[in-house]
């Protein structure tokens, strides 16, 4: 990765060591799909100097956040996008550069000359101020200062549409809130500091006094800043759910087989190693390869012109993190065992949720298995991660009743888990479909058969 990050650093930072003179420092682009990130955080503070490898500071990409590493020795004149900042387009200049000695008095012409410097987040969610209003005609009759609690009935009231949202969600009258923005146009910092002016009756007692309405309470909400990955899933899922025809699948598995051996196994390995245990989901992920092999057309992805059908199955696990899903991928899973899978998978799963994945850990990937069983969620549909064809639903293994005509009572109970497989039609027909669930319940059913 830091050999990566030195050769994206080489395209961008521009200190020379034959000139004397500072440089613009842009947005890197830290994958190939990127096209846009944000400021985790500066490393090195305006006026400090670096050092060749020291880190400058770290980038929120749609996935992770990645360290950039200074490549030269140099010092921070100026920092043009600071911690927090989001949707800084690459390319666009995010600090002036230079070296120790030079002259940084020129660094704030510099950073203004940049026609890509990003927008302060502060002002994105306000509209423009409305133009100003035509002069009124002069009047010789003394004037007397008009407040916003003076408008009269009919006159227009300038305020930011978050305003107006939060001044109708707690019932405050905009007519009586005075605004600090431009023009006295009401932002959101005034409505939130709005509080309802105390009534009272004159020459009333306290038994006497008619009791007046109370002001509506303040809602008591939090609101989140969208992160670039919780942007980026948001994009994602919305173009594939309106312009991948979808078609779903389900099955219901007798996991009582597969149930038993994990249960074998889990006994050997916790005599080598205490800590290496094999979930439910190290044998799906198997599972699933060994189906996709049996039918290769399900491992595939619709590229427009082609589609592509891979010969190995490297599978993308969803994985839960505080900013969002990530898909981290296991690579030829048909050539590894049940051991190395759930090795693999919970160092993945630990990385992604650290927000340390490289991008060749979750970039690409054939097919995605979305496991929500140990949420108790027996049933649900999941939306395709294209250009994949495929993605499976898995659900828990719930104790269920079913006919057994060798059963003296006629029944029996097995642990049936309901799993939903959602499949584009543009690449995966119905009957292949069908024909990769048949395949995949048939290797949980009988779980021997992954060591044929």
């Amino acid at each position: 990765m830091a050999s990566s990050v030195a050769r994206i650093l080489s395209r961008h930072m521009h200190v020379s060591t034959r000139r004397h003179a500072l440089s613009k420092f842009a947005m890197p682009a830290m994958s190939p799909t990127m096209t846009e990130g944000g400021i985790a955080s500066w490393k090195k503070k305006e006026g400090e100097t670096f050092a060749a490898g020291d880190v400058l500071l770290e980038i929120e990409t749609d996935k992770a956040t990645i360290d950039v590493e200074a490549q030269e020795d140099g010092i921070v004149a100026k920092i043009m996008a600071h911690d927090g900042a989001k949707g800084v387009k690459v390319g666009s200049a995010i600090a002036i550069l230079g070296e120790t000695g030079d002259d940084l008095s020129g660094a704030d012409k510099l950073a203004s000359e940049s026609s890509s410097a990003p927008e302060p987040e502060a002002k994105k969610d306000e509209a423009p101020p409305p133009p100003p209003k035509a002069e009124e005609p002069k009047s010789e009759a003394p004037k007397t200062q008009e407040t916003k609690s003076d408008l009269p009935a009919g006159d227009r009231i300038f305020a930011s549409p978050i305003a107006k949202k939060i001044a109708l969600e707690r019932g405050i009258p905009l007519s009586k809130v005075k605004g600090s923005g431009p023009n006295g146009r009401i932002i959101r910092e005034d409505v939130e500091k709005y509080q309802a002016p105390a009534t009272s009756s004159a020459g009333a007692t306290p038994t006497t006094a008619t009791p007046q309405p109370s002001a509506p309470l303040p809602e008591e909400y939090t609101d989140t800043p969208v992160s670039n990955m919780r942007r980026t899933i948001g994009a994602r899922l919305t173009q594939s759910k309106q312009e991948l025809p979808h078609y779903y699948l389900t099955v219901d598995i007798n996991m009582d087989k597969t149930l038993k051996l994990r249960e074998v196994f889990n006994k050997t390995l916790a005599e080598k190693d205490k800590a290496a245990k094999l979930s439910v989901n190290d044998f799906i992920v198997k599972a699933v390869a060994c189906a996709s092999k049996d039918v290769p057309e399900a491992n595939s992805a619709w590229l427009g012109e082609v589609i592509r059908q891979y010969k190995k199955s490297d599978i993308s696990i969803a994985v839960a993190t505080p900013t969002g899903l990530i898909t981290p991928i296991v690579k030829d899973v048909g050539s590894k065992g049940l051991a190395t899978i759930s090795a693999e998978t919970k160092a993945l799963a630990k990385k992604a949720r650290d927000g340390k994945l490289v991008p060749q850990e979750y970039q690409g990937g054939t097919f995605t298995i979305s496991n929500l069983g140990m949420y108790d969620i027996n049933h649900f549909t999941a939306i395709i991660n294209p250009p994949q064809s495929c993605i499976l639903a898995v659900g828990s293994s719930v104790p269920t009743l079913v006919p057994a005509p060798e059963e003296e009572r006629g029944f029996k109970t097995v642990n049936i888990m309901k799993v939903t497989l959602s499949a584009d039609h543009r690449t995966v027909d119905g009957a292949v479909g069908a024909r990769w669930m048949s395949a995949f319940k048939g290797y949980l059913e009988n779980p021997l058969t992954f060591m044929l």
